[in-house]
């Protein structure tokens, strides 16, 4: 990739990749209720919002409905999306920088990144896939990927 190409994409801002149309749930609704939006979605993750508002309060994952409820025996129909929901958020503003998104999907070892505004209101989701499309060289994607989900430390290769 040449040094000009290079600079251009590093550049790129959050805006300009991520998926914009995110589905999204409440904190009150069932583990079932999550599990049809991901099924139906063909997704593997769920922002969770404030009631009234777009405020992100949490995410959840087809990983942990499976880990953290029914691995437990919980209810599927009767427990709340609150009750198991991750609260810890690694988040990224829009007009971040899309490198920078990817240097925290590395150093928290996540695959999506909520954007949110300075009210912490859901603008969408960077996702590793996301950053692949930007990229243009094959081996770079398959490395940036790997090294992702592996654990390796993105920043320092060489």
């Amino acid at each position: 990739m040449s040094e000009i190409v290079a600079n251009a994409k590093s550049r790129i801002k959050c805006r300009e990749i991520m998926s914009k149309n995110v589905s999204t749930i409440n904190r009150e609704a069932t583990l079932q209720d999550v599990a049809k939006i991901l099924r139906d979605g063909d997704i593997g993750i769920l922002p969770i919002v404030e009631n009234g508002s777009n405020k992100l309060v949490g995410l959840i994952t087809d990983r942990d409905i499976v880990v953290r409820a029914v691995a437990d025996g919980k209810n599927i129909t009767e427990t709340n999306v609150g009750e198991i929901m991750t609260t810890e958020l690694f988040t990224a503003k829009p007009d971040d920088f899309a490198f920078e998104a990817v240097r925290i999907m590395g150093d928290k070892q996540v695959r999506r990144i909520p954007i949110v505004d300075d009210e912490n209101i859901l603008q969408g989701i960077v996702s590793m896939a996301d950053v692949a499309l930007e990229m243009e060289d094959e081996k770079e994607i398959a490395e940036t990927l790997e090294e992702i989900s592996s654990g390796a430390a993105f920043w320092s290769k060489k």
